[in-house]
């Protein structure tokens, strides 16, 4: 029987492939650098747009199982556009549009090949926005591939450079052996349930036979493992301060927000849909990993002497919060997921704001380097500093505040009081490096006519658009809460 396809319902995705092709065939026939970067950003917005023209429709799902059609029952789907599915592709192409803005200056410094790099980029975000949609364990594989192998090539596109070239292997080899467990932790879902729609996965795993239960626990902890990868969670995160390092900076900032946003999305959709029945065994293990990657981040955080390698143990350490509230378990999940959502659309904002400031000033790798960058450049060094207070959870900085209160509120509602006490903990860890920073923008420098180079138009667009979004978000980050309540 021939599946009918719902092209509306893919209608993001297919608009960045066809931009992809189209980019990559242009190069080769000498379009001009700007022009190519142009055609990206505006496919982004494209499909966007798109995006916003499915959340005023109702919900649509394609790619479905024609048995459950002729059932009688609702149909298992592999791609289905809901609420949910439509926030994150919205913080996604969002959030890409603002990564192209950031690498017209690196793509033509590094003299990278634009039409490979942007037709990696896309496919990249092709993969992300499959993920966000999927919900069965095949597309979300082959999705999450499509995602990471893309990257691979995005971080040792600067070529003839060991450190680009060391940190896309290291990036590769971990995420190789990440998959890995991850397929076989699916196999064992498979081989106990015989289901890979996650509709099917989670009736099936309720009324598991006893003597599978041991093969279905196994199986949900190495899919876990395969998530906490992407999402750079102990133990899979030590590949991030050197690929962040080694990395195009804004490829380094397409890992730390929409890699990572996309990674949670595909992580809350098979414990919430898929493995609910089994949150007694996936829970205690989340709470493990949140507990060691928020302590771990922020110890790390504390040791660095360079702007995006504290940037990058930040990141580890903000994966720690947004894990805290899955680590209930079945107890009030639903509001477990909505505090993880809604904290890694406010982390979006404000972590992608600091990695503009920091690609717009690349001259300045120290954090020494920023000192009296208030002097040379009020407006840039105020954003910078607002986006660190956000991220430590300071006002005037209320959505990174209201971002921490609504995790530690679900972790604690969820009866894990232990690790809210570690969040507590770690936040005040926090506040320590990131105010550091701050206070540097603002204290007087010898000289730094070395470092003077100022961001290029689309690198204060970039800031402008972040710095206008976290001021929003903070003056009501009702916005956020009630938008993620209802996709929830």
């Amino acid at each position: 029987m021939i599946q009918g396809i719902d092209y509306a319902a893919i209608a993001p995705p297919l608009i960045l492939a066809v931009a992809a092709i189209g980019l990559l065939l242009a190069d080769a026939f000498d379009v001009p650098r700007r022009v190519l970067s142009l055609v990206s950003a505006g496919s982004l917005l494209t499909a966007l747009i798109a995006v916003i023209v499915l959340a005023a429709g109702e919900r649509r799902a394609t790619f479905c199982l024609p048995d459950g059609l002729r059932s009688g029952g609702p149909p298992s789907c592999s791609y289905v556009v809901d609420d949910f599915t439509v926030l994150f592709q919205e913080i996604v192409l969002g959030a890409a549009v603002i990564v192209v803005l950031l690498s017209l200056r690196e793509i033509t410094e590094s003299r990278m090949p634009v039409g490979e790099y942007h037709f990696l980029l896309l496919a990249a975000v092709i993969g992300a926005l499959a993920l966000v949609a999927a919900r069965d364990l095949v597309l979300l594989v082959v999705a999450l591939e499509t995602l990471s192998l893309p990257v691979f090539a995005l971080v040792a596109l600067r070529r003839y450079d060991g450190t680009a070239s060391e940190a896309a292997l290291k990036l590769f080899l971990v995420s190789v052996v990440s998959t890995a467990i991850m397929l076989f932790g699916i196999s064992l879902v498979y081989g106990a349930t015989g289901a890979m729609h996650l509709d099917r996965i989670a009736p099936t795993l309720a009324d598991l036979p006893s003597d599978l239960d041991p093969i279905a626990s196994v199986g949900s902890v190495l899919v876990l493992a395969g998530f906490a990868f992407k999402v750079a969670a102990v133990p899979f995160h030590f590949w991030a301060p050197d690929v962040y390092q080694g990395s195009p900076l804004p490829v380094a900032a397409f890992l730390s927000v929409v890699s990572k946003a996309a990674g949670f999305a595909g992580l809350a959709i098979v414990l919430a849909l898929g493995l609910p029945a089994y949150a007694h065994v996936w829970g205690p293990v989340i709470a493990v990993l949140a507990a060691f990657t928020m302590t771990l981040g922020n110890l790390l955080a504390l040791r660095q002497r360079t702007a995006i390698r504290l940037l990058a143990w930040s990141s580890v350490a903000q994966s720690g919060y947004m894990l805290a509230p899955l680590a209930v378990g079945e107890h009030r999940l639903a509001e477990a997921v909505a505090a993880t959502v809604a904290y890694v659309a406010l982390y979006t904002v404000m972590n992608l704001g600091a990695f503009a400031v920091v690609i717009g000033f690349h001259r300045r790798r120290t954090l020494d380097d920023y000192r009296g960058l208030a002097h040379r450049n009020p407006a840039a060094a105020t954003a910078l500093a607002f986006f660190l207070i956000c991220l430590a959870g300071l006002p005037p900085g209320v959505m990174g505040l209201f971002a921490k209160v609504v995790v530690f509120r679900a972790t604690v509602a969820g009866d894990a009081t232990w690790l809210a006490v570690v969040l507590a903990i770690n936040t005040v860890i926090g506040l320590y490096y990131y105010l550091a920073w701050a206070v540097r923008l603002f204290t007087p420098s010898r000289s730094d006519e070395h470092l003077a180079a100022a961001p290029g138009l689309p690198a204060r667009v970039a800031i402008t658009a972040t710095a206008a979004a976290a001021v929003v978000l903070s003056v009501a980050p009702q916005i956020v809460l009630q938008t993620v309540a209802r996709a929830i």
